[in-house]
C-alpha cells in the first residue's frame, strides 16, 4: 500500500476548486496511477472524513510562454471529493 503522502500531493486551491467548497466538494491533486478507494481510505485517515463520492480527472499538459521563453505546464490528475453537507476540511 502506497503512503497517504504519496496518494494525495496537495489540495489543489485555485478559484473554481474554491467555489465548488461551498458545496462541499474538494479538490486535490493525487498521483497517476490511484484508485478511488485508495483516495477515500487516504481522506478518512487524513481529515477525519467520509467521502460520499470521487470523481477523478486528468490535467492536461501546457504550452506556456513566459518572460520570452517557452516552456510546457507539467500535467497530472485530479480527485474532487464529495462530502456530507455538514462536513468540511480545513487547510491550514
Amino acid at each position: 500500500m502506497k503512503s497517504i503522502n504519496k496518494i494525495i500531493k496537495r489540495p489543489r486551491i485555485t478559484e473554481k476548486a474554491s467555489m465548488l467548497t461551498e458545496n462541499s466538494v474538494y479538490t486535490f491533486d493525487i498521483a497517476p496511477k490511484t484508485t478511488k478507494i485508495e483516495i477515500k481510505d487516504a481522506i478518512r485517515k487524513l481529515y477525519k472524513v467520509d467521502p460520499i463520492k470521487i470523481r477523478i480527472a486528468s490535467v492536461p499538459a501546457k504550452n506556456v510562454f513566459i518572460r520570452g521563453k517557452k516552456g510546457i505546464k507539467k500535467g497530472g490528475r485530479k480527485a474532487m471529493v464529495y462530502l456530507k453537507l455538514g462536513d468540511k476540511i480545513e487547510f491550514i
